[in-house]
């Protein structure tokens, strides 16, 4: 009994250090919702169901308008729409934090390719992307969701390189086994 101590401590030690939420995983089914945001800079209302019935969407949440790393995600998300597109797949981004400069960055860092909207608590709860409330801000975490609602690929990193090229496979990937 005098290792329980130790492993006990190590126990709560670890799920401390655990984020409170997970994201969704692969298999999981994806909570519909209905978010306002921005498509070049003007006023755009997105719902996930509508979107799901043209066929699969990628949703990307990220940290912060006109931060670094999420300007560079969304210029690599700008150079790739026109696959997703071809693919058959709708691109959204979303974001808790600085929402109220949504409509110049899908304007200026996304480059009028794809919409960006502000992603409610309930999103992000729903979601289990992982959130920092006193900064407002959320992980970076991307998902692939097939149109019957199913999460197909799900990625959280902070690092914004590889979100575009994973989740484009993924699309590449549902797609070859649902032509038809």
């Amino acid at each position: 009994m005098k290792f329980a101590t130790p492993l006990v401590v190590v126990g709560l030690a670890l799920a401390m250090a655990t984020p409170a939420t997970a994201a969704l995983k692969v298999g999981a089914k994806a909570p519909d919702f209905t978010t306002q945001g921005a498509l070049a800079g003007a006023p755009f209302s997105f719902t996930l169901a509508k979107a799901l019935k043209k066929g699969p969407v990628v949703v990307y949440f990220f940290p912060a308008a006109f931060t670094t790393g999420c300007t560079i995600e969304a210029h690599n998300f700008a150079e790739a729409a026109a696959d997703y597109a071809k693919n058959g797949a709708t691109l959204i981004g979303l974001t808790a934090g600085n929402v109220d400069k949504i409509a110049a960055f899908s304007k200026e860092e996304c480059r009028n390719k794809f919409p960006v909207a502000a992603a409610t608590p309930a999103m992000i709860t729903g979601y289990g992307v992982p959130y920092k409330a006193g900064a407002s801000i959320t992980s970076r975490t991307s998902y692939v969701i097939a149109p019957d609602g199913t999460v197909i690929y799900e990625l959280t990193q902070n690092n914004p390189v590889g979100h575009v090229e994973a989740t484009l496979q993924a699309v590449k990937d549902w797609r070859a086994k649902h032509k038809g």
